[in-house]
């Protein structure tokens, strides 16, 4: 057994100095250490994916960054271990707790999860050891994580039960609920068919983020394409996969990096699909992040099916999580005077209507996902 000081002060003496995550009983003693520590960065998480993004973001900053979980919620984290760390090469570290391991007594729900936890690891190529259980052995096991991280690769270590010895809890900061902020703009007000097209929206993104400082995370499908197509400049991140996180990758960035500005342009079903995440980003309020919502109330990549953002007041829900400002308009005018308003009390939201297309036959990067991520850190002088 370790105490959690013993594994969190060796990492941090390698860089591991933000951590996200989604609470377990097993994890309890690192959340506690890790929330009194003044020098670690701590983001309580909607869900396991969110904490994997959040990590990758802070990586991306130049800040090493660890991703806690359950072993039970390992499935909400696949689509950013297989599309965002795999694909865009991020060494992200995760300790995944193993509940339900066999021989261990546990709650049913864990049973298939603790049988099946190693080998699906293995299956999405994901190297892992066990989580040391004796001080002597922390420093291998960093040295094997170091490792990995110079081959830009996740790894894993998993975590069985009694291997961290008790910690007390932090005392719990007064943290008053923000009231919400008054709605800006002019409103939706018009038809579906008279609204303006992604382009539109995206070219008002890029004419408000041409400074050096600034960095704009674009979504999966029609909108990281159509951005590439506007303009391909190094400050662009086109998300190629891991639908959803987007917003948490942003959020994780922007708390590693204040001197950023950093825009998020999503989609309605992206949105949705991890809306959990805006009540992180207002809870930690990120200064200098911009979210921006286009909202064409559809699956526009996949042939336009249906969300049910029509039925969904996105800026209200923004208002309501705490982001600082919040604009609700079907104007791109309106969205770039929004955008190029100097962020003084982040974060903000805008929730922008526009019409289902896109313009004629869209290209794909010719980057690489990881040469596009490694000209974005080049960019914000951040070296692989």
């Amino acid at each position: 057994m370790i105490q959690a000081r013993d594994f969190v002060h060796d990492a941090l003496g390698r860089g591991y100095d933000w951590y996200a995550g989604v609470p377990c009983s097993f994890l309890t003693p690192f959340i506690n250490y890790v929330i009194g520590d003044g020098a670690i960065g701590y983001v309580s998480a909607a869900n396991e994916g969110d904490a994997v993004a959040i990590a990758a973001g802070t990586w991306i900053g130049g800040h090493r960054g660890i991703a806690m979980m359950q072993n039970s919620g390992l499935g909400n984290a696949l689509n950013p271990l297989t599309s965002l760390l795999h694909t865009f090469r991020i060494p992200v570290l995760l300790i995944c707790t193993h509940r339900g391991a066999p021989g261990v007594d546990d709650e049913p729900q864990h049973d298939l999860m603790g049988r099946v936890t190693g080998p699906l690891l293995d299956t999405v190529h994901v190297p892992w050891t066990r989580f040391p259980s004796d001080p002597a052995e922390i420093s291998a096991v960093l040295d094997e994580a170091d490792h990995r991280a110079a081959e830009r690769r996740a790894y894993a270590l998993v975590l069985e039960k009694g291997s961290c010895a008790p910690h007390p809890p932090a005392p719990a900061a007064a943290a008053p609920r923000p009231t919400p902020v008054p709605v800006e703009g002019r409103g939706h007000v018009l038809t579906a068919a008279e609204r303006g097209s992604r382009q539109e929206a995206l070219e008002a993104i890029v004419a408000a983020s041409d400074e050096p400082r600034t960095v704009v995370v674009a979504t999966t499908g029609y909108t990281g394409r159509e951005l590439y197509a506007i303009a391909d400049r190094p400050n662009h991140l086109y998300m190629v996969g891991s639908m959803g996180c987007a917003s948490s990758l942003g959020l994780g960035l922007a708390l590693a990096r204040p001197d950023l500005r950093v825009v998020v342009a999503d989609g309605d079903g992206a949105a949705l699909m991890r809306m959990g995440n805006l009540a992180t980003i207002g809870a930690y309020l990120p200064k200098n992040l911009l979210h921006v919502v286009l909202d064409n109330e559809a699956h526009d990549s996949t042939g336009a099916q249906a969300t049910v953002s029509s039925r969904i007041d996105l800026a209200g829900v923004a208002a309501a999580c705490g982001y600082r400002r919040v604009l609700r308009t079907d104007s791109a005018t309106e969205l770039r005077e929004f955008l190029r308003t100097p962020e003084q009390d982040g974060p903000y939201f805008a929730h922008m209507k526009i019409r289902t297309g896109t313009r004629g036959t869209l290209p794909r990067p010719a980057l690489r996902p990881p040469d596009v991520l490694d000209r974005l850190m080049d960019r914000i002088g951040r070296t692989p």
